[in-house]
């Protein structure tokens, strides 16, 4: 793992995360940008996957960008457990001894990334922004924000191994899926008895939801402070449906209570990158913007002629929110009939 032994250490890899029967979409979004970033280092990219039943699931892995899938398949590893995940991975990477290790940025990556930090003596940069390669010194150089994004640093691990990261959802792209792509899967042994685990999952409770994930959709339309109240926060929800959109927020209509937290978007929240953005009454600071700025086509609605948004919209309306929205939403029933 240190510097005596770095020649010993070649590939990437990515930890899948899955629930449900599916991949985590910000894993697939990490095979993808690993896929890139091997390609320039000339190494070979592998999924490692933990669960039940998941052979299908490592099929459609390779199709994502993965050359080979390490599957650990039993009963005991159906649910994600942190000495189950560690030890798995742990004796993995001393066995194939991968240069790079990827890791989404979500609550179980959150968990899984730091312990096995530790147990690997090497470093991780969390939530990443950018990822590229230095092909001299074989190096993943890791950009993140600090102070509110006034400064952007690119980290190195040049003495430890393997180099790990941690990327939010959203943040990169997902890439299509390419079903000519072949690959291996490898299986192996894990040996897992349930008097071995220190934490029994009694039951798993899914957050129940009518719509799909901020992360997925196609069109967002985003309240901030600029609505003034919940009547016009609800206003914003109408024209959300009326697009059919999904509804998002910055800080501090969640602090008020409008919304749910899992809608907040921004450097506290989630990473989307839709289709199309309308942001209503939103200032554009980097809190939030760092969560939506990678939007196709970004649409901002504001009083404030001078507001950060219209720095980086690619259409900007200047005026108030209250009459604007009504405004669209009118037309919008119009030609909806």
């Amino acid at each position: 793992m240190t510097f005596d032994n770095l020649q010993e250490y070649n590939g990437l890899w990515v930890f899948v995360e899955q629930g449900d029967g599916k991949p985590a979409r910000v894993s697939l979004e990490l095979l993808g940008k690993g896929r890139t970033l091997a390609d320039k280092l000339g190494a070979v990219v592998t999924a490692i996957l933990i669960g039940q039943n998941v052979t299908e699931m490592a099929e459609e892995l390779i199709f994502y960008g993965a050359d080979r899938v390490i599957i650990a398949d039993d009963p005991i590893a159906k649910d994600y457990r942190t000495e189950i995940n560690t030890d798995i991975i742990f004796e993995q990477v001393l066995k194939e001894k991968p240069e790079i290790l990827l890791i989404g940025a979500t609550c179980i990556g959150r968990d899984l990334a730091p312990r096995l930090s530790a147990r690997l003596n090497t470093g991780c940069t969390a939530d990443c922004t950018e990822l590229d390669i230095d092909k001299e010194m074989r190096l993943i150089v890791a950009t993140k924000p600090f102070f509110g994004r006034d400064l952007m640093a690119d980290i190195i691990c040049p003495f430890h191994r393997p180099q790990m990261v941690t990327v939010r959802a959203g943040v990169m792209e997902l890439k299509d899926k390419d079903r000519k792509r072949e690959g291996e899967l490898i299986y192996i042994d894990v040996n897992l008895k349930k008097e071995d685990t220190k934490v029994k999952v009694l039951e798993t409770i899914r957050s129940v939801s009518d719509s799909i994930s901020l992360e997925e959709a196609d069109k967002v339309v985003a309240a901030g402070m600029g609505v003034g109240n919940k009547e016009g926060f609800e206003m914003v929800k109408e024209l959300a449906k009326l697009l059919g959109a999904q509804v998002g927020a910055t800080s501090l209509p969640v602090d008020e209570g409008w919304i749910s937290d899992d809608k907040k978007i921004g450097q506290t929240g989630k990473t989307i990158r839709p289709k199309l953005y309308i942001g209503c009454g939103v200032s554009g600071a980097i809190q939030h913007s760092a969560g939506m700025i990678n939007s196709e086509l970004i649409i901002a609605i504001n009083t404030n002629p001078k507001a950060d948004i219209f720095n980086f919209a690619d259409y900007g309306i200047i005026g108030d929110v209250n009459q604007i929205v009504p405004a669209l939403i009118k037309e919008l029933r119009i030609v909806k009939g």
